[in-house]
């Protein structure tokens, strides 16, 4: 019997299928074993999340759902945030109650372009706790939609289709890692609905098309690193960073934020030494990623830096130490023996100049004698 979920699940079958012959593999500029391994984990991982996310939403009963887990990594996810979404419409007013639960630093941003599992096209707004009234305890309430509020209210374009919250922590230990640091919240739809309708063929078809599109759109519809034309806050230049700036509304970033991403390339007995100072602002840290934008193992390894984990030198700077081995030394991020990776700085709420990061690659064994 050809039914029309059917016709979706091989639609969605055909997709895995594809994206082994061509994303995983020389097109994409993955020529190794290990590079076609390491791209079906980031696969999976993608898979496990339009399942969690996008397989069933709905705009009128909508939850908060956790996007990245320490076993769940895409997207540029970070040891030290925790990040949940849930789907949205104009059509509809929503109420969010949620809680600081101690982060240094939250917003709530809404996405346009995402209700079909596409990657979002643009921000569509957003709101930080600086800008928000926030009780004593932390606690908070949110409106979205509807009417214009004068304090704690988000308005909904007509392409707005989701939203995403971020709460930022700095700790000594990672923030994501911590099941008593995932805030509670929930979401309510403010308008009434009937009850939900029983699935149907054409529903789960629905449902099952949203997933082929979030697995397409971060895989065969992203270009490799090296071919595409980036935003200006990512250099394509191994060692070498460029000058953090605000991505403006560029779609999933956080508007607030001072962004910086380069990738890094080092031989085996080489480290690259990040000079730069902190800036004064709400939340920082730099995180290493491989080339499909998950974190390293932050489980068992030290693979991002927040300012609460920084040793500073006597004038306030840092000296950072990207390396595949101990040098022995304060501050080192381990590469876990990738000769290549990104790293990425976040900046948030920063006042005044952001100093740009130096760089400089030097053999292992004078890491030392570089202070």
């Amino acid at each position: 019997m050809q039914t029309a979920s059917r016709t979706a699940l091989r639609s969605l079958i055909d997709t895995l299928t594809e994206i082994d012959e061509r994303w995983s593999g020389p097109e994409w500029n993955l020529h190794s074993e290990e590079d076609v391994a390491v791209s079906h984990r980031a696969l999976m991982h993608i898979l496990e999340a339009s399942m969690v996310g996008f397989f069933e939403q709905d705009a009128a009963r909508p939850d908060l759902r956790r996007i990245t887990t320490p076993s769940r990594k895409l997207t540029g996810d970070n040891p030290d945030a925790v990040y949940f979404d849930a789907p949205l419409s104009a059509q509809y007013r929503y109420v969010l109650h949620g809680s600081m639960h101690g982060a240094s630093y939250f917003s709530l941003t809404i996405e346009e372009g995402t209700a079909e599992g596409h990657m979002a096209s643009n921000s569509a707004g957003v709101i930080n706790d600086t800008e928000m009234l926030v009780a004593d305890d932390g606690s908070f309430t949110l409106y979205i939609g509807g009417e214009p509020r004068a304090r704690n209210w988000l308005s909904l374009t007509p392409d707005a289709s989701r939203l995403t919250t971020r709460h930022y922590f700095e700790h000594e230990q990672p923030a994501a890692l911590d099941p008593a640091m995932e805030p509670r919240m929930r979401i309510e739809c403010l308008d009434v609905q009937p009850p939900a309708t029983s699935p149907t063929d054409a529903s789960v078809a629905s449902n099952i098309t949203r997933v082929t599109n979030v697995l397409r759109s971060r895989t065969l519809e992203m270009p490799p690193l090296a071919n595409s034309s980036p935003p200006p806050f990512v250099a394509l230049t191994p060692n070498e960073f460029p000058a953090p700036i605000k991505p403006g509304d560029f779609g999933f970033a956080a508007t607030d934020a001072h962004y910086s991403m380069a990738p890094f390339f080092l031989g085996p007995d080489q480290a690259l030494i990040i000079r730069g100072r902190w800036p004064t602002c709400r939340f920082a840290n730099l995180c290493l990623w491989n080339r499909f934008q998950q974190t390293l193992d932050y489980r068992s390894r030290e693979v991002s830096i927040n300012r609460a984990q920084t040793v500073t030198e006597k004038d306030g700077s840092f000296r950072l130490i990207v390396a595949h081995q101990n040098p022995g030394v304060a501050n080192w991020l381990d590469t876990e023996g990738q000769p290549f990776g990104l790293m990425f700085w976040r900046f948030f709420l920063a006042e005044g100049e952001v100093v740009t990061p130096t760089c400089e690659v030097v053999k292992l064994s004078e890491v030392d004698s570089t202070v």
